[in-house]
């Protein structure tokens, strides 16, 4: 059967192409013809220091990178990439201050709301205080029990700027599922829901809430976020405070974002637990940045203002690709 592409490139869509823009740049800094995807994969694993290098400076990483790019490349497990570079995941999330969209929520027909990157960054910056507050610090784990919503967005980057570790479950896994998770990695902070909305349907979370606080010892705050407006009481979730009510105390302030090692670990995210407990599976800060700018930029084309949707919840690590996309401005 003869088959034929659903859609092909025009030469003008080519030639704005953010992956033909980095093959020009890689021909000047090597001096050899790069051309085709294929010559681009060549170069890619035949040099593997010079491409993630250009590949740093294409995606205007912001931090301290240093000469050296991989030690032990020839190591898997055991290589160390960018072993003297400093950074800091939220701060390539967060460069921009404008009034444009950073992100549109839908909570099906019955929510919606805009999220631009200066509010944003100012929600993220009250977070930040209030979980310092909490006692929260580098290598801390911080939880979300959420929905894909606003506020999983701005915990996970607060957490992040910290350098303390972020990791998430969906509100439709039940406590013993996110016990398997949550239990293994003692957070010091929860985030979660009074429930929310699937389907049409309204489904209440106040129940499991309470027991998953109760089970998770090393808490210091759950901090209940009112989606579906339940009126449920946080005061009765075990260190409970509401969303509004933690981040109260604390005004806008420029964010003080740690400078950590590339391979500081920024996500726990876990195995599907067919074969026993979950495992813990953890992702480095440094390594998530890049790995996302490039499938982002080279392989979606994404600009700046490109708008990046994936339907997808908390507990599957495509949201933590998602949300990426504000490294590419999206």
């Amino acid at each position: 059967m003869d088959q034929q592409p659903l859609w092909r490139p025009n030469e003008q869509q080519i030639a704005d192409a953010n992956i033909t823009g980095f093959m020009q740049r890689a021909t000047r800094f090597t001096g050899r013809a790069i051309d085709t995807y294929e010559d681009l994969w060549n170069w890619s694993v035949d040099d593997i220091e010079g491409f993630w290098s250009l590949l740093w400076s294409y995606g205007s990483v912001l931090g301290d990178r240093s000469a050296d790019v991989v030690d032990g490349a020839d190591k898997m497990p055991g290589a160390s990439w960018f072993p003297k570079a400093r950074l800091n995941y939220a701060q390539n999330l967060l460069r921009r201050r404008d009034e444009l969209d950073a992100l549109v929520f839908w909570g099906e027909e019955r929510v919606r709301r805009r999220v631009s990157h200066a509010a944003l960054y100012d929600a993220v910056s009250r977070c930040r205080q209030a979980l310092a507050d909490a006692g929260v610090v580098q290598g801390d784990r911080v939880a979300g029990y959420l929905p894909n919503m606003p506020e999983a967005v701005i915990a996970m980057l607060a957490t992040a700027s910290l350098g303390a570790v972020w990791s998430s479950a969906s509100p439709d896994f039940g406590v013993e599922g996110v016990m398997d998770r949550f239990g293994q990695i003692a957070p010091k902070v929860l985030f979660c829901v009074d429930g929310y909305y699937y389907n049409g349907k309204v489904i209440d979370c106040r129940e499991k809430n309470r027991e998953l606080a109760a089970r998770l010892p090393e808490l210091r705050r759950t901090v209940l976020v009112p989606y579906i407006e339940s009126g449920a009481d946080p005061y009765q979730l075990s260190h409970g405070v509401p969303w509004d009510e933690f981040l109260a105390p604390f005004d806008v302030d420029e964010i003080e974002f740690v400078q950590l090692p590339f391979d500081h670990p920024l996500f726990i995210m876990f195995s599907s637990g067919t074969t026993g407990v979950p495992k813990c599976i953890i992702h480095s800060a440094g390594g998530t940045l890049l790995q996302h700018l490039k499938e982002h930029m080279l392989h979606g084309d994404i600009k700046p203002n490109d708008r990046l949707f994936y339907f997808t919840t908390c507990g599957w690590m495509m949201w933590n690709w998602l949300v990426s996309g504000l490294a590419s401005g999206a």
